[in-house]
């Protein structure tokens, strides 16, 4: 499923519903149909999600010569997945009292 992130002062962000649902549990939002992110809540929503980025920190290092060679998929983590978002959040954050973001998907997740 894919929930569509829209602002009134950015472009839209379409999540799968997995990352949609990790990010707005870090932020601490219900993973309703709808929902909205008012002014007041940004600046707060942006400092949750920029904390969590830093504790997740960097990948472990290699345990042996194999593990180090090892040819694998990159990792996409949590600060790739999130950036969009919080992106969203600080810039409209700054473009005044009725600007806000919504996230609407087909039903809970």
């Amino acid at each position: 499923m894919i929930v569509r992130f829209e602002s009134t002062e950015t472009g839209e962000i379409l999540m799968f519903a997995a990352t949609a649902r990790t990010l707005l549990q870090i932020i601490g939002k219900e993973t309703t149909a709808r929902g909205v992110f008012v002014v007041s809540e940004m600046p707060a929503a942006a400092e949750r999600l920029r904390q969590a980025i830093s504790e997740a920190g960097r990948p472990a290092e290699p345990e042996d010569e194999e593990e180090a060679t090892a040819v694998r998929e990159p990792v996409i983590g949590l600060s790739q997945r999130a950036w969009p978002l919080l992106d969203m959040l600080e810039r409209t954050a700054r473009c005044g009292a009725e600007a806000h973001v919504v996230w609407q998907a087909a039903k809970d997740f």
